[in-house]
Formats: C-alpha cells, sequence, structure tokens
C-alpha cells in the first residue's frame, strides 16, 4: 500500500524514553544542530506548513517528536544540539533524551536510517562531527541532507559537495543530498532512499 501522506499526525512529543511508542513500524530519525531546518525540512517532505513548528529559539524545545505517517511509517525529529545559550542542565537533559532514543530505546531495531543534516553553507561543524562519528561507531545507517542548498550558487554548492565528499567521517558511499526545504529541491531523492531503507512505498 502507497504511503499517503493525507495521513499524518504529531503522535507524543516525547520527553521521557518511557513515551517513546511502540508500534512495529520503521523509524527515520532526523538529527541536525540548531537551526540547521530540520522542522522546515520535516514539513517539507509531508508537504505541511507548520506540522513541525519552526522555533524562534533554535534548541528551546527538548523533546523527541515522533510524527505518524500514515501508520506505516514514524518520522523522529530529535531534538537539535550545538545551541551555546543553554543552561548546563538544559543540555544534559538533551544529552540523556538523545542518548537514550540510540542506547536505552527498546525500539531501536525499528530504526531504519538517520537523517544527518548539516547546514550547506556552513559544513560539518564540530558537533555535527561528533554526530557523524557516533553513527558511524554505532554502526547505524545513515544519510546526508545538505540543507539551505537555495542560498549557495553554483560555485559554492560545488564546494560544499566536494567538502562533504572528501570528509572523514562520511564514509565514501554515503548519499549525500542537497536540499531546500524553500524551493523542494531534494524531496523526491530524499523520499526515495527513505523507501528503499524502510521498505514502505511511495
Amino acid at each position: 500500500m502507497s504511503l499517503n501522506l493525507n495521513r499524518v499526525d504529531l503522535r507524543i512529543s516525547a520527553g521521557l524514553i518511557k513515551q517513546f511508542p511502540t508500534d512495529p513500524v520503521p523509524q527515520v530519525a532526523f538529527s541536525g544542530r540548531s537551526n540547521v531546518g530540520k522542522s522546515s525540512l520535516i514539513n517539507s517532505l509531508l508537504g505541511r506548513k507548520s506540522l513541525a513548528r519552526v522555533s524562534s529559539a533554535p534548541g528551546k524545545t527538548i523533546t523527541i517528536n515522533f510524527y505518524d505517517v500514515d501508520k506505516q511509517l514514524f518520522l523522529v525529529d530529535l531534538p537539535g544540539y550545538g545551541f551555546a545559550k543553554r543552561k548546563p542542565e538544559d543540555k544534559e537533559k538533551w544529552s540523556a533524551l538523545t542518548d537514550g532514543y540510540f542506547t536505552q530505546n527498546p525500539n531501536l531495531d525499528r530504526l531504519a536510517l538517520v537523517v544527518q543534516l548539516i547546514d550547506s553553507r556552513v559544513g560539518p561543524t564540530a558537533d555535527d562531527e561528533m554526530m557523524l562519528s557516533y553513527l558511524r561507531e554505532a554502526e547505524l545507517p545513515f544519510v546526508v541532507v545538505a540543507t539551505k542548498c537555495d542560498k549557495l550558487n553554483a560555485t559554492e554548492r560545488k564546494k560544499s559537495a566536494e567538502l562533504l565528499h572528501a570528509h572523514p567521517d562520511i564514509p565514501a558511499d554515503t548519499p549525500i543530498i542537497f536540499y531546500s526545504a524553500l524551493k523542494g529541491e531534494g524531496k523526491n531523492d530524499l523520499w526515495k532512499k527513505l523507501s528503499e531503507y524502510t521498505d514502505v512505498k511511495l
């Protein structure tokens, strides 16, 4: 059965590991630093304007949002990292919740793919590199999505692509998709990867 993108809702904003849904469907997790455009990308993917809230204060929300797509798939929005103005206790809460998703999640076997977002204008930050290194060491399947690519000219995009393809924390066979939530570029390519890794039909 093909995925019906008209049947999408926010199942839960989980602040505790015990709140994670246990539905027997594949999960795709979205990871990235604050202000990388994660909410905009999820809204773009799902053809919605405000299902995923775009925060005016990046890193403000410390929950994991589970978006139920047609009862066949969960898109899992992990809280953004790399925020500089957070209290130490807030950073600890972020780490505990995000680490818990990967290390204490009873449904980790349902995690089909991690979509690692990197700002195409900035390239991998130190926090991005830590996340990429973790994904490699944990042997979790991931793709890299270079966001906000509409803000690059042809020369800048070429340089950005070369940087990502040559990065030591990104294996040579890792799919790299340039994405513009504003213009929809990369949307079909990313959905194809999601379908490939989850076996969900488009």
